[in-house]
């Protein structure tokens, strides 16, 4: 993200604040950055709206819920058109096990990290998903045994 030079530190510590805990009441929130009420609900809104704030979410325990395996997946296309590129974009998009997706540099086209219950789900996926994407050349799997670090990306400044 380009840091607007609107932003000023009141606007970095409200993103960071936030991006630790989205459930911050605000009140919460203006006693930590040091601002009264009043002039960090129209921060906050302005943030929303030049979008620097994208929204809000819970961050969820996966393997409670069924997802056991995190699986980080390196794709090759057999070309690197923009139809192939596009192509591949819509379909990839189109699986509910992948939870990200990134068009990368280097030896493989894409990264993903995909979610699967056990490794007959993640086979499953493999042979009724990804391997049927028209222009996947190779794929390589790696396996996470655990997170060791999980953080909210701070604000630059």
């Amino acid at each position: 993200m380009n840091l607007d030079a609107a932003l000023d530190r009141y606007d970095l510590k409200i993103l960071d604040a936030l991006a630790i805990d989205g459930r911050l009441s605000w009140r919460e929130l203006a006693e930590k950055i040091g601002l009264s009420l009043t002039p960090t609900l129209r921060r906050v809104r302005r943030l929303e709206e030049t979008g620097y704030i994208l929204g809000y979410s819970a961050r969820l325990d996966e393997a409670r819920l069924g997802h056991a395996i995190s699986v980080f997946v390196s794709v090759t296309l057999t070309a690197q058109t923009e139809e192939a590129i596009s192509a591949f974009e819509r379909e990839i998009a189109k699986a509910p096990e992948v939870m990200s997706c990134y068009l990368m540099t280097g030896g493989a086209d894409y990264l993903l990290r995909v979610l699967a219950p056990d490794l007959a789900g993640y086979q499953a996926f493999l042979m009724n998903s990804l391997t049927r994407i028209p222009g996947v050349a190779h794929i390589q799997s790696s396996f996470a045994l655990r997170p060791v670090i999980q953080r909210p990306a701070p604000p630059l400044g």
